[in-house]
């Protein structure tokens, strides 16, 4: 039986992306081959524990939500991901990927809804971005900007008015906490009337850096 990687499953509230609000089953893959400057869950670099996939399917079935949300780390870095999104999508699950766009997403199920994570300038991981999968997004996609300065939200901007994102899926502008002040990411976008969803960390307000929330 093929095996992932794992770091944690938990059970929270999802605190991003247009399903915001809704209880969640988290299946935090291991392992990333990025290093962004502001990333929150760096214990999920190294370490971790070998779950097979049906034992994973096993685990999940102890929560009632159907709602299940695959992130990393970078999920893609390992092969048996896809596999995994293939045999979630199989049992009925609602299911999110929340990757890097540093990895190749043409291959992931049409039935998982993909939160893409374009980097900024502030990530110090931009020039890791793999522009070839907008090709691959659809309607129920995402693709989320990370906004740690103004530099971040003009490069943001650009990027998804030359992309036309807008137009292709749903476009998510949220300010890094600590970097960037939420009230000045939110008139900047009110005064250049983008068409884009503003959204903070809702498990950071509720939980702050508390991880497994």
């Amino acid at each position: 039986m093929p095996e992932l990687r794992l770091t944690e499953i938990f059970y929270s509230l999802q605190g991003e992306s247009t399903t915001v609000g809704l209880p969640t089953v988290f299946i935090r893959l291991t392992g990333c081959p990025l290093r962004c400057v502001y990333c929150d869950t760096t214990y999920a670099f190294q370490g971790g524990k070998k779950w097979s996939i049906e034992a994973i399917l096993e685990e999940i079935t102890h929560y009632k939500t159907r709602h299940i949300t695959v992130t990393g780390g970078e999920p893609l870095a390992q092969k048996e991901c896809l596999m995994f999104l293939d045999a979630l999508v199989e049992k009925g699950y609602q299911v999110s990927l929340e990757t890097s766009g540093a990895l190749d997403v043409s291959a992931v199920n049409e039935q998982v809804k993909k939160v893409m994570d374009l980097k900024t300038p502030g990530s110090g991981e931009m020039d890791k971005n793999l522009f070839s999968n907008i090709d691959s997004l659809t309607a129920r996609d995402e693709v989320k900007f990370v906004i740690a300065s103004k530099q971040d939200y003009q490069w943001a901007k650009k990027v998804t008015e030359e992309q036309g994102l807008s137009d292709l899926c749903e476009v998510l502008f949220s300010p890094c906490m600590g970097k960037q002040s939420p009230a000045e990411l939110a008139d900047w976008i009110l005064r250049d009337q983008l068409p884009v969803r503003f959204q903070l960390q809702l498990h950071k307000v509720l939980w702050g850096e508390s991880p497994g929330k």
